[in-house]
């Protein structure tokens, strides 16, 4: 007698810029090394859109797609090898929605143990949905690339957006003198978090260096949007410094960087999941993201608007009209 197949909803894009739709699917099986996760809540990233708009070859993700890297969720059932979970703990991970495999835009997904984590204890499932893909992103420049300490200068750039808040937040946990850049309206949250702000609309890198630096420039620099403001990065940074960037992409002078014989990382978070290595060094973040969560030295800026499955295409659209006040979940119920 076959047995029966086991379904879960899904929201799945089927076409470039197409509407989510929402299907019974059946439910993976967590195989050898994998997890499987009852989704409670799905973070949405800006790459989410990018894929939707087949805009991110990078990514490697065909639609038709369920979207999705982040979630939060609750252990349905471990598959073989697998030993640091058990049916019922809460976790949370960037598990899928690149590199073919299935997105957190669903009631299930079975993932690669490696890349999970227990949830931190304080947090709410859509809090800790939305941390993953900006926390580790966050981590791996300041921590793993530049090797933040205690007493360096670092300077964020966009540090009230998803990846920035992260750091600046990551670079006060190890004592770092934190500066970042934002809009005027976002002066107060990041003072709130504990940087020193900077309206880059006020002012030229070239003046903010000279008043808070004395000309110097920062021992370290985290870039989080790329193009011009990386090179704006080569220009902030001092002598023998290093700049790290999560969107280091297109054709950039290297001579501002050269003569100060300053260092620059690359970071690409999706790698694991592309490639299939590294997945142990992400569970690794997400456990050391979680102790500094849970001793109250790091938290998500969650947007409060509820989302569900049947309200995805709105919290797609506040992501791109810039009306979500921090990073938006979607409860998977």
């Amino acid at each position: 007698m076959t047995a029966r197949i086991q379904t879960m909803k899904a929201a799945l894009v089927e076409t470039q810029d197409g509407p989510f739709r929402l299907l019974d699917i059946p439910r993976p099986v967590a195989g050898p090394g994998q997890v499987l996760v009852r989704i409670k809540a799905s973070g949405i990233n800006p790459l989410d859109a990018k894929i939707r708009a087949a805009a991110a070859a990078h990514a490697r993700q065909p639609l038709p797609a369920i979207l999705g890297l982040d979630m939060a969720g609750v252990v349905e059932a471990v598959g073989a090898g697998v030993t640091a979970f058990r049916p019922g703990d809460e976790v949370y991970g960037m598990v899928g929605g690149v590199g073919g495999h299935q997105g957190t835009l669903a009631e299930y997904v079975a993932a690669d143990a490696r890349l999970l984590a227990l949830k931190p204890a304080n947090l709410t499932m859509r809090e800790a949905a939305v941390m993953p893909l900006v926390a580790i992103t966050a981590w791996e420049g300041l921590v793993d690339r530049m090797k933040v300490q205690a007493g360096q200068t670092l300077l964020v750039q966009g540090g009230a957006g998803g990846v920035g808040h992260m750091a600046v937040q990551i670079g006060r946990a190890f004592s770092a003198d934190v500066y970042a850049t934002a809009g005027a309206n976002k002066t107060h949250y990041l003072r709130s978090i504990g940087a020193t702000p900077i309206d880059y609309a006020a002012e030229t890198v070239d003046e903010y260096v000279a008043r808070l630096t004395g000309g110097a420039g920062f021992d370290l620099v985290y870039d989080t949007g790329g193009g011009a403001i990386l090179d704006d990065a080569f220009k902030a940074v001092k002598k023998f410094g290093h700049v790290a960037s999560s969107l280091g992409w297109g054709s950039h002078a290297l001579a501002p960087l050269s003569f100060k014989a300053a260092t620059y990382s690359g970071v690409f978070t999706l790698a694991p999941l592309l490639t299939g290595e590294g997945g142990s060094a992400h569970g690794e973040i997400l456990r050391r993201v979680a102790a500094l969560v849970e001793t109250g030295k790091l938290l998500p800026r969650l947007d409060p608007h509820l989302y569900t499955l049947d309200t995805v295409a709105l919290a797609h659209e506040a992501m791109l009209n810039g009306a979500a006040v921090g990073k938006i979940a979607v409860a998977i119920e």
